[in-house]
């Protein structure tokens, strides 16, 4: 008698790589990075792909990984490590001999920081913008597959001019961005979610935008 592999994710109720909080009925895979086995929803696979974790069960391709992270390191991550490798070869391909260039040790890439816009109307839009670009938006489209359009407050945060809220919220659950507009490379960021309205604020509550298809949002007219 043949067996049926069942899967079950009662263990495993969030997402590793978007930390959001798994629905019921979803289920994860599980991936292996750094040695470790990792839990991934439908929407963030082809981010687990990208960031070179490997899914249980399957040979990674090194050259396709090595390559990606290739493309993502920056110009003077390039450089370090070339100048690293570089220094390997010359020493015999013994690391303990490798002398470092001193121009490289202690070297740290810039933060990148813009100006905040000095409106609310500025900010809102801005932080559109940012959420739009991020992989968040999937996330919103995802789950408004199966519980439909969400209640979508935007609004900046109080004592704190630089960032601005997004809650975007079902009947089953919600969720709570934070965008920093001082550091647009950090994009949006998951602050918080829950299950039930009444965890909110009354602001977080007041819907003044919308989210399509794509989970894209947009001020409401």
């Amino acid at each position: 008698m043949s067996t049926k592999d069942i899967r079950t994710s009662i263990h495993h109720t969030t997402c590793d790589v978007c930390g959001r909080t798994l629905l019921r009925g979803e289920h994860p895979d599980a991936y292996v990075a750094g040695g470790e086995r990792r839990w991934v929803c439908d929407l963030c696979t082809s981010r687990a792909a990208h960031e070179g974790w490997v899914r249980e069960g399957t040979l990674p391709d090194f050259d396709r990984d090595a390559s990606a992270r290739d493309r993502r390191r920056s110009p003077l991550g390039w450089l370090r490590s070339r100048r690293v490798q570089e220094g390997v070869e010359s020493a015999g391909s013994h690391p303990s001999d490798l002398a470092v260039p001193a121009y490289v040790v202690g070297v740290r890439e810039p933060r990148h920081v813009r100006a905040v816009p000095a409106s609310v109307e500025q900010k809102v839009a801005s932080a559109i913008e940012l959420f739009n670009a991020s992989e968040h938006a999937r996330t919103i489209a995802g789950i408004a597959r199966s519980l439909g359009s969400p209640s979508v407050s935007i609004r900046p945060a109080e004592g704190r001019p630089s960032i601005v809220i997004v809650v975007a919220a079902w009947e089953l659950c919600w969720y709570r961005y934070e965008i920093d507009l001082s550091d647009e490379p950090s994009g949006a960021r998951l602050a918080a979610q829950g299950s039930e309205l009444e965890e909110l604020a009354p602001e977080d509550r007041e819907a003044n935008a919308t989210a399509d298809a794509d989970g894209l949002l947009a001020l409401r007219d």
